[in-house]
């Protein structure tokens, strides 16, 4: 697979915002805690300022992915290529790598890297097993909110200028609901980084429960993207018998005249 020079700037730019993500994203979440209502609100508000930034610096280059659910979702609506999917991931993995080495830099031994796991109140509430099952569930509904979002946004040429706002909102609003079930993922990238340093660093909880921001969020993105490519069918299948239709009644007129 040849790599153009203007390939090599998209995946940059995936990484750059990939690691802002998690710098700024894990950052608040490992100062805040996430401890009551405030530490709550302003993770969220991290993570989904910090895709308005991105978008509105990077989008014009990558379009502002950073997140391989994401790029799966595109991919599966057929709107960009596998060769791009492939290093799109690559580099948002890089990326939240790069990202993981800052926040040990900023936090040193007490950095816990924002990593994902399903929440203790959860757990006391449905069990182990159950937990994982709520956990791996969340994931999935919320990532798909978040990608068909982005998807349906994306697709309306009128939208363009104020997609960003609406994707970093969408993301803010799925962080509102999730940080208390697994402190919300919705970004595969974004999970195993942290979860593969707080690994090295003596926490296997995160990995052990990597599946599911793994698998939750990328089963959510195809999700998303089915439905809409479904949704936008039929919408454009009764455009199209709508038109053939009113085509058709000027040609009745003329013949009765």
């Amino acid at each position: 697979m040849k790599i153009t020079g203007q390939d090599l700037r998209k995946y940059i730019a995936e990484m750059i915002g990939t690691m802002v993500l998690v710098v700024c994203g894990c950052g608040v979440a490992q100062v805040t805690g996430c401890e009551g209502n405030a530490g709550i609100i302003a993770t969220a508000l991290a993570f989904g300022l910090t895709i308005v930034a991105m978008a509105y610096s990077i989008g014009n280059i990558s379009g502002c992915h950073i997140n391989p659910a994401v790029s799966l979702g595109l991919l599966v609506s057929k709107k960009m290529s596998v060769k791009d999917f492939i290093f799109y991931v690559i580099f948002q993995l890089l990326g939240a790598a790069i990202g993981c080495v800052i926040l040990l830099a900023l936090f040193g031994t007490d950095c816990g890297f924002g990593a994902n796991q399903v929440q203790p109140a959860i757990v006391d509430l449905a069990g182990d097993v159950g937990s994982l099952f709520v956990g791996f569930l969340a994931e999935i509904v919320l990532t798909f909110v978040f990608v068909i979002a982005i998807i349906g946004v994306t697709s309306k040429q009128e939208s363009a200028g104020k997609a960003g706002v609406v994707i970093g909102f969408t993301l803010i609003l799925v962080h509102l609901l999730g940080i208390r079930i697994t402190g919300t993922s919705v970004n595969p990238a974004r999970s195993f980084m942290p979860a593969l340093f707080a690994m090295i660093k003596g926490n296997f909880e995160p990995i052990k429960q990597i599946w599911i921001f793994i698998v939750g969020p990328l089963f959510g993105a195809v999700l998303a993207a089915v439905c809409y490519e479904w949704l936008s069918f039929v919408k454009e299948k009764k455009a199209a018998a709508v038109e053939e239709k009113t085509e058709e009644a000027p040609a009745e007129e003329e013949k009765a005249e």
